[in-house]
C-alpha cells in the first residue's frame, strides 16, 4: 500500500471514524447482551409456565382423588345400607316366626335364640327409631299380643326400617 493511502486510513480513524474491530467488539458485545436479556426473559416464562402447568396437574389430581373419594364414600354406604337392609330382614323373618308360633302353637326350639339375635342385630343397626320400633314389637310379642296389636307393631317396625333404609320417605 502506498504512504499516502496509509495516512487517508490514519486520518480517517483520527476524525472520529471506528475500525472494523471496534465495530465487531461491539456488535458481538449488543449480541451478547441481548441473548442474555432474551435468555432471561425466556427462563421466567418459562418457569412460569411449569409453575401454571404444575398448579393445574394440581388441581386436576385434586379433583381426580375428590371423585375417587366420593366413589368410595358412596360404594360404603350402599354397603352398610345393603347390611341394614339384611339385618331388618333378617329381624323379620325371626319375627314372622315368632308370630306363627304364637298362631300356632308350633316353633322351632331356637326360634326364640334367633329372635334375640336377630333383635340385638336391629338395635346395634339402628337408627334409634328403628330399634324402637324394633323393641316394641318384642315386648307385643313377649306379653303375647293380638294378632292385630303384632301387625300394628311389625307395621311399625316396617315403616322405620323403611325410612332409615329410603333416607326418610318411608314406602307406602
Amino acid at each position: 500500500m502506498s504512504g499516502a493511502a496509509l495516512s487517508d486510513s490514519a486520518g480517517d480513524r483520527e476524525d472520529g471514524g471506528m475500525s472494523e474491530w471496534a465495530i465487531t467488539l461491539i456488535a458481538s458485545g449488543s449480541a451478547i447482551a441481548g441473548g442474555i436479556v432474551t435468555g432471561w426473559y425466556t427462563r421466567s416464562a418459562g418457569i412460569r409456565q411449569a409453575a401454571a402447568a404444575r398448579h393445574a396437574g394440581d388441581r386436576q389430581a385434586d379433583a381426580l382423588l375428590a371423585s375417587v373419594r366420593m366413589t368410595l364414600q358412596g360404594e360404603a354406604a350402599q354397603r352398610a345400607l345393603a347390611l341394614r337392609r339384611q339385618v331388618y330382614a333378617e329381624f323379620l323373618g325371626a319375627a314372622e316366626a315368632r308370630m306363627l308360633t304364637e298362631r300356632t302353637g308350633r316353633g322351632n326350639a331356637g326360634d326364640e335364640v334367633l329372635f334375640q339375635r336377630a333383635l340385638g342385630g336391629v338395635v346395634l343397626e339402628g337408627p334409634a327409631e328403628a330399634a324402637a320400633a324394633a323393641g316394641r314389637l318384642a315386648d307385643c310379642l313377649r306379653r303375647h299380643g293380638t294378632p292385630d296389636e303384632l301387625h300394628q307393631a311389625k307395621l311399625a317396625f316396617v315403616a322405620e326400617a323403611q325410612r332409615a333404609v329410603h333416607g326418610g320417605a318411608a314406602a307406602g
